[in-house]
């Protein structure tokens, strides 16, 4: 048993690195559960050279469940003109899921939402026999930017970037409901040119189709999105990629472009994390329609990009720090701007603790409200 727990292991270790950005650990409670759920399973973990059999009689080659959750509790206060102080106490993100392997080749994940209304926010299906090559059906986080794949525990800051944020599918520029960066559709992915001897690939590389119409919603159109990047990896840890998205988002009989490519780089190694991306968007948004004159107004284009840099203090206190600008409607007189410091306190595995400092520079907002200050603290913890 212990020699096939170790080989089940490896192979799943093998299959994460395609597609670690968005994995998510065991927990406080989950993880001697999943560790009694796996002594108790009858599974075989069939070898490299062996010819797996096929068919709805099989029963073997099926991995014990992993199970998981996180809760994040935030207190925010802002000094803006009319926002009253900020939001106060909040519960930031309260989440559960499942994964595991079917057959070697098949893994699977279903992950939920339960602040507010509950709600599926992944569930895939992932055939990875190849790594050069592996298709992924589902909903789940599209390929663009470097920053929207990452789950919160390792963004470093309480919130992604406003470029992120805004581009990406989370306060979306074309007036498309929050989708969490996340669509439904089909992904192919891979990792190509093996060299050294830790046989590091020099080539990753991602490219899906998607519906265009968020998540737990049906296509609405007969457009569909295409989204795909290419990532070079000349050292290790060092990622370079270049990002894009041909798409249309449609409300109400109205049709908005959302073409937007992206060029980034990430490096981490030892603890230091330095991440620093561009994004460009060109398309209207639903609000620059008139429907009574059938006519558009706006420029139809927004950019944005960010600096990111993590410093490690000690083993489990690293400081992070944050450049951020976005340029609503691609013009310097509506940019917005933000410098945040973001002491991370990481006093165990499953435990993270977070105080962050934002200054904000609003040039979109009206005179007197253009400038002031956030303060975040944010608690962790997964069960």
């Amino acid at each position: 048993m212990r020699l096939r727990a170790a080989i089940l292991g490896a192979l799943l270790g093998a299959v994460a690195a395609v597609w670690a950005d968005d994995e998510y650990e065991s927990g406080f409670l989950t993880a001697p559960l999943n560790r009694s759920i796996a002594r108790a399973m009858e599974y075989e973990t069939p070898g490299d050279g062996d010819t797996l059999q096929y068919g709805r009689e099989v029963t073997r080659y099926a991995s014990a469940p992993q199970f998981g959750g996180f809760i994040v509790g935030q207190y925010s206060y802002s000094d803006q003109a009319g926002q009253h102080g900020g939001d106060g106490f909040n519960a930031h993100y309260a989440r559960a899921y499942v994964s595991g392997t079917l057959l070697r080749d098949f893994r699977y994940r279903l992950q939920m939402e339960f602040r507010g209304s509950p709600a599926m926010r992944d569930y895939f299906i992932e055939w990875s026999h190849w790594t050069e090559f592996s298709a992924k059906v589902g909903q789940f986080k599209v390929p663009f930017t470097f920053d929207s794949p990452l789950n919160p525990w390792d963004v470093g800051l309480g919130g992604y970037s406003l470029a992120t944020r805004h581009l990406v599918g989370y306060n979306d520029y074309s007036g498309a409901p929050n989708t969490n960066g996340r669509d439904q559709g089909l992904l192919f992915q891979g990792n190509l040119l093996p060299v050294g001897t830790a046989r590091r690939c020099l080539i990753h590389y991602e490219a899906g189709i998607f519906n265009g119409n968020g998540i737990n919603r049906a296509d609405n159109n007969r457009k569909k999105d295409w989204i795909g990047n290419i990532q070079l990896r000349p050292i290790d840890g060092l990622r370079i990629g270049l990002f894009g998205w041909r798409g249309t988002y449609t409300q109400s009989g109205i049709d908005v472009r959302r073409n937007r490519w992206a060029l980034g780089a990430t490096y981490e190694k030892e603890g230091w994390t330095a991440r620093a991306e561009y994004i460009h968007h060109t398309g209207h948004r639903l609000s620059d329609y008139d429907a009574t004159t059938r006519t558009w107004s706006g420029n139809a284009e927004a950019d944005g990009w960010y600096a990111l840099l993590g410093v490690p203090v000690t083993r489990w206190f690293t400081s992070f720090l944050r450049y951020d600008t976005y340029r609503d409607d691609g013009r310097w007189s509506n940019r917005t701007n933000a410098y945040s410091l973001c002491p991370n306190f990481r006093l165990h595995k499953n435990l993270l603790f977070q105080l962050q400092y934002n200054h904000i520079d609003d040039q979109s907002a009206t005179a007197g409200d253009r400038h002031y200050n956030e303060f975040w603290a944010q608690a962790y913890i997964r069960f």
